[in-house]
């Protein structure tokens, strides 16, 4: 078996184990609720990082059994950006915002950091054919989707109590809804923007290889 076809395998395994024991213990490691970034049990769904991961984890066992798929390539990409969106976000932005808040412990490790980092490795050394640019374009949409779902929630419910604690859970309508929502175009790009990123070492690395 080719080596990179091993180690994207051993990897895809991998992401899975993550998804599952992240799950496991969001579920279950955190019975009297959370605040802020935190909720309890199946209510963390609620949460872009738990949906990219878990979506990352059911991608990456479905390509274990089926390769060589346009449509699997454009999934696993979307998976990857989304994932690598909540790496950048909680790193660059959410964990400096909010220095009390412990961004990095029980399933937060694994979905803020290891999962996102083992996904975009897999991506990259995982052989596929050239990915051509409109497969970026589609993979920003789950993130586009999440955001214009977040943001109607927001305007039929109304921000609700003070923040952390509060349908705004990610505090982006902190500065009001002009900057939220140009937070949110923001971040639709960053997930773009991360889908051209991977495409293009992705496209570079299989055809040294070729």
């Amino acid at each position: 078996m080719d080596k990179r076809k091993l180690i994207s395998d051993i990897l895809k395994v991998l992401i899975v184990l993550l998804t599952i024991a992240g799950v496991l213990i969001m579920l279950f490691g955190n019975p009297e609720g959370g605040s802020g970034l935190t909720a309890k049990g199946i209510e963390n769904l609620k949460f872009y990082t738990v949906l990219t991961n878990v979506f990352c984890g059911i991608i990456a066992f479905i390509s274990i059994f089926i390769r060589n798929s346009k449509v699997m390539d454009v999934l696993k990409l979307a998976a990857t950006a989304g994932a690598m969106v909540t790496f950048a976000v909680i790193a660059f932005f959410l964990a400096p915002a909010n220095p009390g808040l412990n961004l990095y412990s029980g399933s937060n490790l694994i979905f803020h950091l290891i999962e996102p980092l083992a996904a975009a490795l897999e991506y990259l050394i995982s052989p596929k054919q050239k990915q051509p640019f409109v497969y970026c374009v589609y993979a920003a949409v789950p993130t586009f989707l999440y955001g214009a779902c977040y943001l109607a929630n927001l305007l039929i419910n109304g921000v609700g109590g003070p923040w952390p604690d509060s349908n705004d859970f990610y505090g982006f309508l902190n500065w009001g809804y002009p900057v939220g929502m140009c937070i949110f175009a923001g971040i639709t790009l960053v997930a773009f923007g991360i889908s051209c990123l991977l495409r293009k070492i992705s496209n570079s690395v299989n055809k040294e290889k070729a």
